[in-house]
């Protein structure tokens, strides 16, 4: 074992890399030196060269009966994580042995995605190049290698279907497969981390690692916890993982990026509720108050601060109101958390309310976050404004932010179809280098001129026209949304235009295989929020090819145009014909949040909606906007994670 591994392992319960202290100035040169060390030194010529040797020996390990296949993928799987030669040999082993069991051989360009994340890089492969079986590739040599494989991906519906697909490709080698999702007990995450090759979400990944830290006490040592054992209760430690060996992150940009905004909290059920009538009076309290003069709102970065006019009229308004409001700090938090409860977070887009019960909606897929909740009273702020029974207050005992967990695995690959607008911070913060793939056939996409309307309501009628006309050219069409509450207005105009579909929301998650596998059939409409967005792949039905295709309409842009592309990039898979058309409207939130003044002069110069071309420098100019203040707003999650960690290692009590 080299020195460097050593000092890993001395400082932690299971192998995992140290965090990297750096100032800004070394951050900003490895960044920028960085992208242009890697611009002179293309990686993908190499790509190339590896998947043409790979080629090359097809007749040879295609004479090997499947024990020879085995017992030579056995002799150069571990050499190939250092020697480019043993690569070639080892890619083209596991070709062969994907064909003989999945009946899948794969392109050169998937080899070179998956050379790509065996050598950890992140991939840029566009979306309908086959990235399940890519990532299969590579788990696969890793496994076979001895290094225990996490592939993590968004939700637990990719995590299930990559693993079932994937699942005869790695049996033929000996390697078992794992799936962690949602719900499931301790004991089986245990078995499922055991194994070889281990699908699972990022959440649900990171909350296991959070839970091991909990057990282990921060980061106690091997010898630490073998003491705790002995003086101790006969206990076990309960840790789930068994290190951070290897990561493949599907949709990484998605993971490493979006998701980055937000730290992930590991906690456990604390103090009562409390009064509710405390939080009816700061609802009420809130009310009063006025927006400018009172408190500043910033809906972008989910933020609200009092002016100072705010708290004395606050100060006002409770002189008379009792002890609970006596206090400024306490006052001032409550009724902060009561104007974000009504200003910042809303019914059907950031949360559903279900049996009496709020539910967080995961803004990034579109799905419902089980038995999380928001801290320092929000979430009782928002149950109490919902007519709600309170739940009970959460501690916090450990968090961690997915920029530190992810730079924590010793060896970190990824793939997306998304990634070159965040090349750069993806190796400032990550140290992972892009690589573009190429696609294995033309893409044949037409994307139609973006339409824009007067409002919401003529949006969704234009939408209903769109999806009338596709649809009766014996087309499937499928409609993208923002939120649960968009995809249900969509879905009341296409009633009231007679317009048969379904829809696939956070509240039909438990239907979305079905969905999803009729999404593609002739004449079928889908409506989806971003559960559809990402890792689907929606399967043309008999004579849709020689229809047309999929039929893409994006009705409302999103902060990044990243996420609009992975919808975009639903049809027209693989060499598919395909079509795709936003249909969006001049108030809708991207440029009502982010446009400025440029919105506001297209809103008056044309009350109809602008003519395409004016409305995409609007809505390339408020998507800068939008994505530098969360760029800057994952720089400051960081810093404060980092800051945090630095406070509790005074106390012993690192995470």
């Amino acid at each position: 074992m080299s020195e460097a591994a050593r000092v890993e392992l001395a400082h932690s319960v299971y192998p995992e890399r140290l965090d990297s202290k750096e100032n800004a100035l070394d951050a900003w040169t490895r960044q920028w030196v960085g992208a242009l060390w890697h611009q002179a030194r293309p990686f993908r010529k190499r790509l190339a060269a590896l998947a043409q040797a790979a080629t090359a020996l097809a007749g040879e390990v295609g004479a090997l009966d499947d024990d020879a296949l085995r017992q030579a993928m056995r002799r150069v799987a571990r050499d190939a994580l250092d020697d480019p030669t043993h690569a070639a040999r080892a890619f083209a082993l596991v070709r062969e042995a994907s064909h003989r069991s999945l009946g899948m051989r794969p392109f050169d360009v998937q080899l070179m995605g998956a050379a790509a994340l065996f050598a950890g890089k992140l991939s840029e492969m566009q979306t309908g190049e086959g990235k399940t079986l890519t990532a299969g590739l590579a788990a696969c040599i890793a496994g076979v290698a001895g290094l225990p494989v996490h592939v993590v991906t968004v939700n637990d519906y990719l995590a299930e279907r990559d693993a079932a697909q994937i699942g005869p490709l790695f049996a033929f080698f000996g390697l078992t497969v794992g799936t962690i999702v949602t719900g499931m007990d301790l004991a089986a995450r245990a078995r499922a981390y055991a194994c070889h090759i281990t699908y699972c979400t990022n959440k649900e990944l990171v909350f296991d690692y959070l839970k091991d830290r909990v057990a282990a006490g921060g980061r106690a040592s091997r010898a630490q916890l073998r003491l705790r054992a002995h003086l101790g209760p006969r206990a076990e430690t309960g840790l789930l993982l068994r290190g951070l060996h290897f990561a493949i992150v599907d949709e990484a940009d998605s993971i490493l990026i979006d998701e980055a905004r937000t730290p992930l909290i590991l906690a456990e059920k604390g103090d009562s509720a409390g009064d509710p009538e405390i939080y009816r009076q700061a609802l009420r309290l809130a009310a009063a108050l006025e927006p400018v003069r009172d408190f500043e709102l910033l809906s972008a970065r989910r933020q609200l601060h009092l002016t100072d006019g705010g708290r004395a009229a606050l100060a006002e308004l409770c002189r008379d109101l009792g002890p609970a409001w006596t206090a400024a700090h306490g006052r001032e938090h409550l009724v902060s958390q009561a104007l974000r409860a009504l200003h910042l977070y809303q019914r059907d887009q950031q949360y559903l309310v279900a049996e009496d019960k709020v539910h967080i909606v995961d803004e990034y897929t579109g799905r419902i976050l089980p038995g999380r909740t928001w801290e320092q009273g929000l979430h009782q702020m928002i149950e109490t404004k919902e007519g709600c029974p309170l739940s009970e207050h959460n501690r916090t005992l450990a968090r961690i932010t997915y920029q530190r967990f992810f730079r924590r695995y010793l060896r970190l690959s990824g793939m997306t179809g998304t990634a070159q607008e965040v090349r750069r911070e993806i190796w400032a913060v990550y140290r992972l280098e892009t690589v573009t793939i190429p696609t294995n056939r033309p893409s044949r996409r037409q994307v139609a001129p973006t339409i824009c309307c007067a409002n919401e309501d003529a949006k969704w009628r234009r939408v209903a026209q769109e999806a009338q006309r596709v649809r009766d050219l014996g087309r499937p069409v499928l409609i993208g949304t923002r939120s649960v509450e968009d995809s249900e207005n969509l879905s009341a105009a296409l009633d009231a235009a007679g317009i048969a579909h379904r829809v696939l929301n956070a509240r039909q998650d438990a239907v979305e295989a079905e969905i999803v596998a009729q999404a593609g059939a002739p004449g079928v409409v889908t409506v989806a929020t971003n559960m559809a967005g990402r890792g689907t792949d929606i399967h043309l039905g008999p004579g849709v090819a020689e229809s047309g295709g999929l039929h893409v309409i994006l009705t409302d842009y999103h902060d990044s145009p990243r996420i609009d592309r992975q919808l975009f990039g639903r049809c027209a898979r693989q060499g598919d014909p395909g079509s795709a058309v936003a249909i969006v409207a001049i108030d809708d939130i991207l440029v009502r949040e982010h446009g400025g003044a440029m919105h506001q002069a297209l809103q008056r110069s044309y009350p109809l909606g602008p003519p395409a071309p004016l409305f995409e420098k609007l809505r390339r100019h408020a998507q800068r906007r939008a994505e530098a203040i969360h760029a800057r707003t994952r720089r400051d999650t960081l810093k404060q994670d980092l800051n945090l960690d630095t406070m509790l290692a005074f106390a012993g009590n690192q995470i």
